[in-house]
């Protein structure tokens, strides 16, 4: 870090602990005060990764936090629910003990999340000694590998290799464009398409929460909206059940984010069953031996890069998003293949402008550079994909993001997401992901 950016920095770590301290309630750290009450699957994984430079036992309280919400058949749900918090109505929306698997102590949602626990999990090992690492991963590794095996049995039914998703929030990166296009030109439902054509989404405000905190511009559009909760409601009909959802659902989606954040959590599941000298059970061994091969699959050789792809078709998502570059996370595509992705990042016109990374290209008929997911950058995309280029050997590459990441930071403050041309502070403010890493890239450099 150059002389220049220390004083920045000191003040941004500051800044950041005073986030984390502020959106403390105790057993987590909830993502933003207001309009994030609750307590979410990736966020607490990559608030830990921060924390554990503060607090290592803080950190590790995080995240046994989250996996007291762990249902009977290993499923590790989306949202803990908050009922003491004003938005505590949420957990009647999900209504999750309609399936027998959801805890009877806690209201949890029915869905789950991109499966960072394991790289906190391992983050959280490189501040221990050996003797106490071996005990804390002793302590999670249960749990953490009922979650992988409850993975790939429900969400992996034909074996292949590839994690099937339900729902958009499943992936984390809740509105980008594979994901919307799906949903608008196939499976909006009939109420939502006669508002439409009615012109009378500007009413769908009324049913909203996020739009009383943040500018409308900067979230969903009201017809977006209301056709994810639409999906939530077809979830909860079906109890939840997964047989249920794939005899009657046309919506899902093997999500290339979600299965390179799970390559990842593999090799990271491995290292820890190896340092517990525990062995893997051999069908879910398996499964995982299959991903890096499956996610092969998801090339596109025409466009030159990674898509979603549909599950009953197979047929490739090809609406690009900030997913595409997710695969050097996954650590396991040739260098070749690497070297593809490194060149988009590179190009001006697609993920390369001022304030990198955006969530769309620039290219890309969705871009927006404030909307939510639809443009605007995003610290946890930077950090993993920071995390992939270090392994690929793009040391410089790394830096230079993480430089310019660190920068947008204490200039903006520590917000939500950024506008990528401008560097502008969107979303929430103080937001608990942004403190945390944001204090990893510092701490990484020292």
């Amino acid at each position: 870090m150059s002389n220049s950016q220390e004083p920045l920095a000191k003040k941004l770590l500051q800044d950041a602990g005073q986030v984390l301290r502020d959106n403390d309630h105790g057993h987590y750290i909830a993502p933003a005060k207001n309009l994030y009450p609750h307590q979410w699957l990736w966020d607490s994984a990559f608030t830990a990764i921060g924390l554990r430079h503060l607090d290592n036992d803080r950190a590790q309280q995080e995240i046994m936090s989250m996996l007291r919400g762990q249902w009977a058949n290993g499923m590790v749900p989306h949202m803990i629910f908050n009922q003491d918090s004003p938005q505590q109505r949420d957990w009647g929306v999900w209504n999750s003990r309609l399936n027998p698997n959801a805890p009877e102590d806690l209201s949890t949602s029915g869905i789950t999340q991109p499966p960072m626990l394991a790289e906190a999990v391992v983050k959280i090992g490189e501040k221990l000694a050996l003797p106490e690492r071996r005990t804390w991963y002793k302590q999670v590794y249960p749990q953490l590998l009922a979650y992988h095996q409850w993975i790939y049995k429900d969400r992996d039914p034909h074996n292949e290799g590839l994690a099937l998703l339900i729902h958009p929030w499943e992936s984390g990166l809740d509105n980008t464009p594979p994901w919307m296009a799906e949903l608008n030109h196939h499976l909006l439902p009939l109420w939502i398409r006669t508002i439409k054509a009615a012109h009378l989404e500007p009413a769908l405000s009324l049913f909203r929460t996020d739009t009383r905190f943040i500018s409308r511009a900067e979230r969903l559009s009201n017809v977006e909206a209301m056709a994810l909760y639409a999906v939530q409601r077809r979830l909860r009909r079906k109890h939840y059940d997964i047989g249920a959802i794939l005899n009657h659902s046309l919506f899902i989606i093997e999500d290339l984010a979600f299965n390179c954040i799970l390559a990842r959590a593999n090799q990271h599941l491995e290292a820890i069953a190896k340092s517990i000298r525990q062995d893997i059970p051999k069908d879910l061994q398996h499964s995982m031996d299959k991903m890096p091969k499956a996610l092969e699959e998801l090339w596109d050789p025409y466009n030159r890069q990674y898509y979603p792809r549909d599950f009953i078709t197979h047929k490739l998502l090809k609406e690009s998003s900030i997913a595409t570059l997710l695969p050097l996370y996954a650590g396991t595509v040739s260098p070749e293949r690497a070297e593809v992705l490194v060149k988009m990042i590179e190009n001006e016109k697609l993920f390369g402008p001022a304030y990198p990374l955006p969530s769309v290209p620039l290219e890309s008929a969705y871009f927006n550079s404030k909307r939510y997911w639809q443009g605007p950058t995003w610290i946890n995309m930077n950090w993993l994909i920071i995390d992939g280029l270090r392994r690929y050997g793009y040391k410089d590459h790394a830096d230079v993001l993480t430089e310019s990441t660190i920068e947008m930071i204490a200039k903006n403050g520590i917000a939500e997401y950024y506008d990528p041309l401008t560097g502008e502070p969107l979303g929430a403010d103080d937001f608990s992901w942004t403190a945390a890493l944001a204090i990893d890239f510092i701490k990484a450099k020292h």
